[in-house]
């Protein structure tokens, strides 16, 4: 009974970290998705705000959900005023190139000497093809897509204590899983241990999907010959000329597949947000934010502006604010509404006048934990060597995962995502400063890679949890908190609405901002329409 109890007052939070200890970084970003953290996009382009804006709006904070508001609050006729604390627009949708510099939360400076060309994105760095909204800006804009390989069967997976710590072919472990597990259920199903689920033609038709499924051969067996090699790869493979015949290669045993538990790495590709096809903005993903730049114009955004208080009366809004480029001085900006995109993270740390109930949600939403080290090589050894072109390494590492670039193959130097950990790893690396985190990413990546140390140029290290304008990845919902607070957090409090991937039910998400930005301008305009007290 104990048991029982204990198990049914888990939390989503409890159940996510205690996969990550039990399987790494990389099982428990699957399960994240897996459990529904995120859904699927219900955009549809929105018409035009209905009936001429009339009036002015503050929105806080340029990112996604930010910039969304400001052109669709300006295209229906209001004077929009954004405050943004960076120098730039997108907020965590950023890319960083040759000459950047970023200061994180303790005073580390980092400048980046990506050669020209190279770049990483620290935040997003993949659009799901069912993310229908920014699909649609990109369209609507003239961003240019290309597609982002996520599922690469011939990169890796790599566990510390499988196969003598050696990384392992995402195929080849994938196929013996497969075909060890058809092989068994076929056993089974021979024996007749179905025949009391499965009517008799079902059982033949079982039979042979699984030897379709598992590469088995003509007796439902999982062993070395053309079926099982023509899904996991070949020991040599086909050529030309007398000695071209392909030798093939000898799958591991289903107990050996499952004691290694690097089974605990595959299934990316039959995960919704990661299903091909995924695309990506050439050239970096603020592409996006700068393209919603332009088509806002020049004079809305106010960069360098950090909101110090929020406060409202039955006339309007009144925005507190600090100018980074005259330092000391408060400045005031007056507004009939607002759009607050900030993130709870900080929002919970500046003073908003607004209901207890809303405050108390705002304040309720922890942040998820997450670093990327990207890290510019000389050579593009992962396909000169290799044979990888795009997708993702999974491993077991504090390092998490690593993705190839899918963009400049076949040139000759390329910025790898290196690391890309959540939870205890994430903390681990955050605690670090940004030139140990790199080295620590060498380290732990030259066993995957063991040109890692050579081939190493100059590198990038961001903690979310020590970016100043945002202190965290995204916010990180738990059921409970959902229930009790969510609707709180959307809903319109006298003249100020939130907006963000905060307010979705696609947290972490870019198409998460634009949803609930389209929702809460939705909000804003019907009141401004209809009369404040609507």
């Amino acid at each position: 009974m104990a048991n029982e109890t204990s198990t049914a007052s888990l939390t989503r939070r409890d159940l996510l970290r205690m996969i990550g200890l039990a399987g790494g970084g990389a099982v428990m970003y699957q399960a994240m998705s897996s459990l529904g953290i995120a859904a699927e996009s219900t955009y549809q382009r929105p018409p035009p705000l209905q009936g001429t804006g009339k009036g002015t709006v503050l929105v806080l904070g340029a990112g996604l959900a930010g910039l969304v508001a400001a052109y669709e609050l300006g295209k229906a006729g209001y004077k929009v005023k954004v405050l943004e604390y960076n120098a730039r627009a997108g907020g965590r949708t950023w890319t960083l190139r040759g000459g950047d510099t970023f200061t994180e939360l303790g005073g580390h400076r980092q400048v980046c000497r990506f050669d020209d060309g190279l770049y990483f994105n620290p935040g997003p760095w993949r659009l799901p093809y069912h993310h229908h909204g920014i699909l649609d800006y990109c369209r609507r804009f003239g961003v240019t897509l290309e597609p982002f390989l996520q599922v690469n069967q011939n990169a890796y997976i790599y566990g510390k204590d499988a196969f003598g710590g050696k990384p392992q072919r995402m195929r080849e472990v994938q196929a013996d899983f497969h075909g060890g597990i058809a092989d068994l259920l076929a056993k089974v199903a021979g024996k007749g241990g179905l025949d009391d689920l499965v009517s008799k033609e079902d059982r033949e038709i079982l039979l042979e999907s699984l030897r379709q499924f598992g590469g088995l051969d003509a007796q439902y067996r999982y062993v070395q010959g053309p079926d099982s090699s023509a899904h996991r790869g070949y020991a040599k493979d086909a050529g030309g000329g007398p000695d071209g015949a392909p030798k093939f290669s000898k799958p591991v045993g289903l107990s050996d597949v499952l004691n290694a538990r690097l089974w605990t790495g595959l299934g990316m590709a039959e995960i919704y947000d990661y299903q091909p096809t995924m695309l990506q903005p050439r050239g970096g993903m603020d592409a996006i934010a700068k393209a919603f730049a332009r088509e806002i114009g020049d004079g809305v955004i106010q960069y360098d502006a950090k909101v110090t208080a929020i406060a409202q009366d039955d006339r309007g809004v009144t925005v507190s604010y600090e100018d980074a480029r005259t330092p000391g001085a408060t400045r005031q900006e007056k507004a009939d509404w607002c759009v607050c995109t900030i993130p709870l993270s900080i929002l919970s740390q500046i003073p908003i006048q607004v209901s207890a109930a809303k405050q108390a949600a705002i304040a309720a939403v922890p942040y998820m934990s997450s670093s990327k080290v990207g890290l510019q090589f000389k050579r593009r050894f992962w396909e000169e060597d290799d044979a990888i072109y795009g997708g993702v390494t999974m491993t077991d590492l504090p390092i998490g995962m690593m993705a190839y670039p899918s963009h400049g193959i076949g040139t000759k130097k390329g910025v790898m995502l290196a690391s890309y950990a959540f939870f205890l790893e994430a903390y681990e690396f955050t605690s670090l400063d940004p030139e140990t985190r790199i080295r620590k990413t060498i380290e732990y990546g030259a066993k995957v890679h063991p040109q890692f140390p050579e081939a190493f140029e100059n590198g990038m290290a961001v903690a979310w949890h020590r970016v100043p304008s945002t202190l965290g990845c995204f916010g990180w919902w738990t059921d409970d908190a959902r229930e009790k607070h969510y609707a709180d957090i959307c809903s319109m409090d006298g003249r100020i609405v939130l907006a963000g991937e905060h307010a979705s039910y696609l947290p972490a998400w870019q198409e998460g901002a634009i949803l609930s930005s389209l929702a809460a301008i939705d909000m804003l305009h019907r009141r401004a329409v209809n009369g404040a007290g609507a």
